[in-house]
């Protein structure tokens, strides 16, 4: 191309709440590979909600840190979104995962004209059934993150989907990549956590082994997964195998941090702590 490529992220957004370590760091699938694009060089915008409240002003400024306007992302009347974790004895369990006021965001207007003019979307976890049909009939490039939501949506005609697989290695990918498929997905990728990750296009699966380290935090890692991928694959046209592996090579490194990009990790506020305080109690018993 000879003009710098416009790549658009949108949707979820969140705080992640560590209270077994008293830190807090920005994340979310759309945010997170927006965060990503960025670090990289991309031009790179990021559309998305949060409520009027602190942790709003906590999310809209770490947009700001990591380079993006954090006016694209719309304050509305409800709650942002808020992921509490609490682990023991290497356990995490999630004490509540708040989708807030994003849940089935659709950007209108003018950010909508945005989105049929960039070179490529993306669309977060939790995407609203509509805007996907609405970007499939307007003939735009994007992809859309399921997670483990495989049936929730139309796919038909979608022209990039990633998904979460297993990865215990006794079960097969096979059958699922044929399923989407089949509900009309163009390309699949299931990321597969330990196990690697394959990508289904053109009737030919190829798969792709994740490098082994000493894990920090696996927070984010399928999320720059995903934004490796899609500036390799679908922006600079790189062959499968090589798309494949940068994206791979993207997640083992932010497995090496904590939080879904780097960031200062927050304290928890007091404010935050007493606003859950009956949610934490009851979790921690």
């Amino acid at each position: 191309m000879s003009r710098s490529p416009t790549l658009i992220a949108v949707g979820d957004n969140c705080l992640d709440v560590y209270l077994s370590k008293d830190r807090m760091a920005v994340g979310g699938n759309a945010l997170n590979v927006a965060v990503q694009w960025m670090r990289a060089g991309l031009k790179t915008r990021y559309f998305g909600l949060v409520g009027p409240d602190p942790e709003g002003d906590v999310v809209r400024t770490a947009l700001c840190r990591a380079g993006l306007d954090p006016d694209d992302c719309e304050v509305r009347p409800g709650s942002t979104a808020v992921t509490l974790l609490l682990e023991r004895d290497g356990d995490r369990r999630f004490l509540l995962e708040d989708l807030g006021v994003g849940l089935g965001y659709v950007p209108e207007g003018a950010r909508y004209a945005a989105l049929r003019a960039a070179d490529w979307v993306h669309l977060g976890t939790h995407s609203a059934p509509e805007l996907v049909r609405a970007l499939v009939r307007d003939g735009a490039r994007f992809s859309v993150d399921v997670s483990t939501h495989h049936d929730l949506l139309d796919l038909e005609g979608v022209p990039l989907v990633f998904a979460s697989g297993p990865e215990d290695p006794s079960e097969r990918v096979e059958p699922l990549l044929a399923r989407f498929r089949e509900r009309g997905a163009q390309a699949t990728v299931v990321t597969c956590g330990s196990r690697g990750a394959f990508l289904e296009a053109g009737g030919t699966v190829t798969p792709v082994r994740a490098r082994r380290v000493e894990v920090v935090d696996t927070c984010g890692a399928g999320d720059s997964f995903i934004a490796r991928f899609i500036a390799l694959w679908a922006i600079e046209r790189r062959a499968d195998a090589e798309a494949l592996r940068g994206a791979a090579d993207a997640a083992t490194n932010t497995c090496l941090h904590e939080g879904g990009f780097p960031q200062p990790l927050l304290p928890i506020p007091s404010w935050l702590l007493d606003k859950y305080a009956e949610v934490i109690a009851a979790g921690e018993v």
